[in-house]
């Protein structure tokens, strides 16, 4: 199995079990994924050369608009897709298997979990892997300290609140928070009383 069949098989949401020839692939990559955070988190790097780290964690060159604090970790990297003007703050923890697609102009904030794998229920599956995408639209705002689990959608002009816990998909042009994370408004257009 290659780097492209993995994907595949991660992009159909295809289980993961441990041993299989899928799951050994990703432990390669996985590995490659620890030994370019610790090369990215372990000393300074001056801002193209993080987008370079980045772009070999991805596989994929991000825009020079992109910008990344450290430190940061992904478990696997090689399903992470960026836009443009995009922002990640520092401590964010990226579980990358089923796809992150972060749409142009968003702000990751602080502590930021995305988490695109879960474990089966039963014992008897407990060790395999179910992964679906998270995407997240354009100049979308994700407060400090916010997870979101696998499946979720984020629309365009949200912000979801520090601290949430997101488990369903967001409405464009509104704000949620908490646990789990629930609808609190919808973001008024400047010009139309908005603060």
């Amino acid at each position: 199995m290659k780097l492209k069949e993995l994907l595949e098989h991660f992009n159909r949401g295809l289980p993961v079990r441990e041993g299989d020839d899928a799951h050994q692939l990703l432990v390669a990559y996985s590995n490659e994924a620890m030994r370019l955070t610790a090369e990215l988190n372990g000393a300074y790097h001056t801002p193209e050369e993080v987008r370079k780290i980045f772009s070999t964690l991805t596989g994929k060159e991000v825009d020079a608009s992109f910008t990344l604090f450290p430190p940061f970790y992904a478990d696997f990297g090689k399903n992470i897709t960026v836009g443009k003007t995009v922002f990640i703050n520092a401590g964010c923890k990226f579980q990358d298997q089923g796809g992150i697609f972060i749409g142009d102009g968003s702000l990751i904030g602080h502590n930021v979990v995305m988490a695109t794998v879960n474990h089966g229920l039963s014992k008897e599956k407990r060790h395999w892997n179910y992964v679906a995408p998270i995407t997240v639209g354009k100049n979308v705002w994700i407060g400090s300290n916010v997870t979101i689990l696998q499946g979720v959608t984020i629309g365009d002009d949200a912000v979801v609140a520090a601290g949430a816990v997101v488990t369903t998909d967001v409405a464009s042009g509104t704000v949620v928070g908490g646990v789990p994370a629930k609808f609190i408004k919808r973001i008024e257009t400047e010009g139309n009383g908005s603060r």
